[in-house]
Formats: C-alpha cells, sequence, structure tokens
C-alpha cells in the first residue's frame, strides 16, 4: 500500500507530505482546493505522462516521491525488481519522479535511477487509479484475458504454464521453417556468409584456450629480464657460503645435537630437518628453470601476431577461442541444414504437426478452464451489479476464436486460441456492448466499482485510487457506492476523492484539503480529521456552505450508519 507520500513544487503545492492507512482514505475539499492534483502527482508517480505546466511558477523541478509496502515477498514486483537489478529490502519501495522546468523527466526506483517506461511497469503493480475521463486497465478488452485468468489462477496458471512451454516450442519450430522455406535469394546470400565465415575460422586453426596460453606466453616473453633476474637472486640467496640455505642445515645440526634430551627439541629437529630438504629441492628447481630461460624476440614476435589474428576473430565470432570454436559448430550445423533443406523442411513440417496437436490440446484445456471461470464470475458481477441498483443489467464474458485460413486450424497465440471480452447491457432489450462503450457517467462509475470489487484481491495491486467516480450518483444508489468501495478497501488499500458523504463517512481515515493564500501565493495543505471535524465536514458536504444543526445531526447518523456496516463486514 502507498504509506507515505512527499510532494514538492508541483502545480500549486509548495511543499506537503502525506502519510496514509490501511482501509479507506477520503480526500474531500472544496472545488479548486488540490484534490485531483495530488491524483495527478500519484499517476506521474506510477509513470504517467509528465508536463512542464506541472511545475509551480518560479521553481526549477517538481519532485514527488512515494513509500509503498509490500504485503508479502511472493508480489510480483519481486519479478520486476529482479529482472531490471532494483533491490527490495523490508517488503519497501520507493518511487521517485523529479520533472524539470526543462521538461526533463527523472525516474528512480529505490534509488536506482530508470527509464520511464520500467518506472510505469512498478507503477502498474503498485497503483489502480480509475477516474470518469480516463480509461483503465478494467475497460482495456486486451486486459480482459488476463483478469479471467486471474480470477480461477490456482486452475489456470499450471494449464498456462503447459501450454506456454509448447507453444515457445512450436513458435521456434515455425520461425526455423519459415527461414527454410521463404525467400531463396536470402538463403543464398546466407549460405555464401556461413561458408565464408567457416573458411576463415578454420584456416586459423584455433586450438582450445590457445588465446589464455599466448598471453601467459607473451607476459614472460615481455618481461624476460625481469624474471631471469628474479630467479637469479633468490637462486643467490639461498646457495652458497653463508647463504641461506647453509644458515638452515647450521640450524637443524644444532638442534640435533640437544634432541635426545628433551622431546620438544627432538620434534622440532625433525621439522628443520625436513625444511632443509625442503628448500634445498625448491634451490634446484629454481636453478634448473633458469637454465631453460632464454631470450627469443623472435618468438615474441610471432605470438603478438598470433595474437591480432586471434583478436581480429573475436571482433566476429566471439570474446574468447572457446566461443569462436563453438560458433564454428553452429555454423556447420547451418550449413548441412541449409544444404540439405528438403529433408529439414519435411522433418520440420513432422515435428511442427505433432507440437501443434499438443500445443492444441493445452489450448483446449485452458478454454475448457477459461468457459467455467466465465460463468462464476458473471453470476459474481451480477450479483454485485444488484447490489448497485443495476439489477436490471446483463453482463456477459465473449469468446472469440480465428481459425487458420484455408484450413480448419486454431489460431494458437500467447493465449492459447482464445479472445476474451467483458460486455455488458445496461437497459432490458439492449444488445450486449463493449465496456467503453457504455455512455453513462453514472452507470459507469457503478459497473467499474462491480468489476474493482472481483478484481481487486486477483490483480495485486496495493493501492486503488477513486477520483470523483460517484459522480452523477446520489440518494440510495450513492449509499450503494459508498458500500461498494468500503468493500474494495477490505482487499487493498483505497483513495478515495469524492464529494458525497455517504462514501466520506464510511472512510476508515478522512483528511481535508484546503487552499491558502500566503504572500500573493496559492498552497495547498492536507490534515486528517478528527470525529467531531469529521462531522462538521460531512455537515459541509450535506449543505453545501453554512453549518446547520439538522445537517450535523445528519452527519451523525451517515456515521453511526456507516459504523454499523462496517461492524457487520467485519471490519472494525
Amino acid at each position: 500500500m502507498l504509506t507515505e507520500l512527499s510532494i514538492q513544487d508541483f502545480a500549486i503545492i509548495n511543499k506537503i507530505s502525506v502519510t496514509f492507512d490501511e482501509g479507506l482514505t477520503v480526500l474531500t475539499g472544496e472545488t479548486g482546493a488540490g484534490k485531483s492534483i495530488i491524483i495527478d502527482a500519484v499517476q506521474l508517480l506510477a509513470g504517467g505522462r509528465g508536463s512542464v505546466e506541472y511545475v509551480r511558477h518560479g521553481t526549477k523541478k517538481a519532485e514527488i516521491e512515494g513509500l509503498f509496502t509490500l504485503d508479502s515477498n511472493k508480489h510480483q514486483l519481486y519479478e520486476t525488481a529482479k529482472l531490471y537489478g532494483i533491490d527490495i529490502q523490508d517488503e519497501m519501495v520507493v518511487l521517485h519522479r523529479t520533472i524539470t522546468s526543462g521538461g526533463k523527466s527523472i525516474c528512480r526506483v529505490n534509488g536506482k535511477l530508470v527509464t520511464l517506461a520500467i518506472l510505469k511497469e512498478f507503477g502498474k503493480l503498485l497503483i489502480d487509479v480509475h477516474s470518469q475521463h480516463e480509461t483503465q486497465s478494467l475497460l482495456n478488452a486486451d486486459n480482459h484475458i488476463r483478469l479471467l485468468d486471474l480470477y480461477n489462477e490456482k486452475q489456470i496458471a499450471k494449464a498456462k504454464k503447459e501450454y506456454l512451454s509448447l507453444f515457445h516450442k512450436l513458435s521456434g519450430l515455425r520461425k526455423r521453417y519459415k527461414e527454410l522455406s521463404e525467400n531463396e535469394q536470402e538463403i543464398s546470400q546466407r549460405l555464401d556468409l556461413l561458408k565464408f565465415q567457416k573458411n576463415e575460422i578454420e584456416q586459423a586453426n584455433l586450438v582450445p584456450d590457445e588465446d589464455e596460453k599466448l598471453e601467459d606466453e607473451r607476459s614472460r616473453l615481455s618481461n624476460f629480464e625481469q624474471i631471469y633476474s628474479g630467479l637469479q637472486d633468490a637462486y643467490n640467496a639461498l646457495y652458497g657460503e653463508q647463504k641461506g640455505l647453509e644458515w638452515l642445515n647450521t640450524a637443524s645440526q644444532a638442534l640435533q645435537r640437544s634432541q635426545e634430551h628433551d622431546t620438544f627439541i627432538a620434534e622440532k629437529a625433525e621439522e628443520m630437518s625436513n625444511h632443509y630438504f625442503l628448500v634445498e629441492e625448491l634451490m634446484y628447481e629454481i636453478r634448473n628453470y633458469t637454465d631453460t630461460l632464454e631470450y627469443e624476440p623472435e618468438r615474441l614476435n610471432e605470438v603478438e601476431s598470433r595474437l591480432n589474428e586471434i583478436n581480429r576473430l573475436k571482433k566476429k565470432y566471439g570474446s574468447t577461442v572457446n566461443e569462436i570454436i563453438e560458433y564454428l559448430g553452429r555454423i556447420e550445423e547451418e550449413l548441412e541444414e541449409i544444404t540439405n533443406k528438403d529433408s529439414h523442411i519435411s522433418k520440420l513440417e513432422k515435428q511442427i504437426d505433432g507440437v501443434y496437436h499438443d500445443a492444441y490440446l493445452e489450448a483446449k484445456q485452458l478454454h475448457d478452464l477459461r468457459k467455467e471461470a466465465a460463468d462464476s464470475l458473471t453470476k459474481d458481477i451480477q450479483k454485485e451489479l444488484k447490489d448497485l441498483y443495476l439489477e436490471k443489467s446483463s453482463f456477459s464474458v465473449s469468446f472469440n476464436t480465428q481459425l487458420k485460413s484455408g484450413n480448419e486450424q486454431y489460431e494458437l497465440n500467447k493465449n492459447g486460441f482464445d479472445q476474451v471480452y467483458f460486455q455488458i447491457s445496461t437497459n432490458p432489450g439492449e444488445p450486449l456492448k463493449p465496456l467503453h462503450k457504455v455512455a453513462s457517467g453514472g452507470e459507469m462509475s457503478r459497473i467499474m466499482l462491480a468489476l474493482k470489487r472481483i478484481f481487486a484481491q486477483h490483480q495485486g495491486v496495493t493501492s486503488v485510487i477513486f477520483d470523483e467516480v460517484d459522480s452523477g450518483v446520489s440518494g440510495r444508489v450513492a449509499q450503494a457506492i459508498a458500500e461498494k468501495i468500503q468493500q474494495v478497501s477490505i482487499q487493498s488499500q483505497v483513495l478515495c476523492i469524492t464529494h458525497l458523504p455517504q462514501v466520506a463517512a464510511m472512510s476508515d481515515t478522512h483528511k481535508l484539503i484546503e487552499k491558502h493564500e500566503e504572500t500573493n501565493r496559492t498552497s495547498t495543505s492536507v490534515n486528517e480529521l478528527s470525529k467531531n471535524e469529521k462531522i462538521n465536514e460531512l455537515s459541509r458536504m450535506i449543505t453545501g456552505a453554512h453549518l446547520t444543526a439538522s445537517a450535523q445531526t445528519h452527519a451523525k447518523e451517515l456515521l453511526d450508519s456507516a459504523s454499523n456496516y462496517k461492524e457487520q463486514m467485519g471490519k472494525p
């Protein structure tokens, strides 16, 4: 959930820092106080499109920062963070967005600079904003199949994983078939290129690990004088009169003279004798190795020339000799495949038919599971719509499948062969239509609430934001919307801008947004209301202006009613 939001020099906001809690938080205030500006800031934090118009007049940049806490280390956000090398600790994520007066946008996730596209990937997993004037994820038909799969995730996820494994295999086979069977000119050009590369690599006569061995040899030859001098100095320090080896022998003999009188001396005498022989052997090895050394400037030139040739090949075929040799093996396989392409095409056709058949069976299982989920989802949505006084509405999950042209095979994609659309009719006798074609704002608000009530627990989004989705409703519908928003807040944190006292009364936390003028500048403040302050604010929302005793009485009744409803829902 969104735990803390900091905004600085954004539109009319000078500087504010707001903390949020679980459950339902409502934001109220006079028109123009800055309620929607705060939601705009949250949308920008989630990767929305920015503009220099958001930068407060007279300042260089606008800054927005949000702290989010995750309720589980299995949240989908962890996979996204891992993909982009972002560390998440203590189940906390900080999103940061800066918009400069020059039009630049700077984005960070947990302190790491990211692109706007990456910020948006994080944002869509954390925040879902719904307003009357913006198409959201639930209206986008491309998302409907994903939502349906989430609705029955326990069964569908396993079947989809098995299907995707076959689909990716099928896609790979089809790609190779296309490469071999289409465009003879390209294949001929590819064949010439492969032959050239094969010949170039083979002529080099590469040996595994050759580059590493040559690098070592070049280092020895280039530093011959230093190596030879070091070996000579080491040998001279050990051998000859008054040298290291002679002093070790003297120490060993001294201990041996007294070893029969003391067990400690006897033990150390043996150790000293062993060390002497080890150092003596080391000295002989140094001498023998020194004798083998010979300065060979011609060999150094040969090594340099060979390394240059290898480095030239590395620029084309791999970063090491071993990688170049592996690439040669792949070239030979592809050459053999192209040279005998007719037999390979025939083989690929059989493989494609077999894998397609298996993939189709998995796709059919996916389809059957989705049809079952669709029937259950339809019943759940109908119940939600009835609670919102849309009992005469009809909701449907529509399936569309496409056949491949020329035969009876289904066109498979990453979702199987299904295309899924949510459709609704709000009046008896009217045909079902896609969600985004429902015209009435009040009806759309209730439809979206019904959908969000069902999907809030499946989407994994930590914060749902409603920006005046209750516009255009009143009376019993307003109360139904208030209750439905409260139900959504049981599954996810909900932030709601509202002008309805019924919704405000249902809140777990009520924040008042006010506009002030200081030194000829407008600024916005956000303050959490106490119970008495909440009664006064509800009274203002009821009357629209002056506080009256009857309005305050009504406000108290709304709060009592909301409290009773939350107790019935099992929410303190």
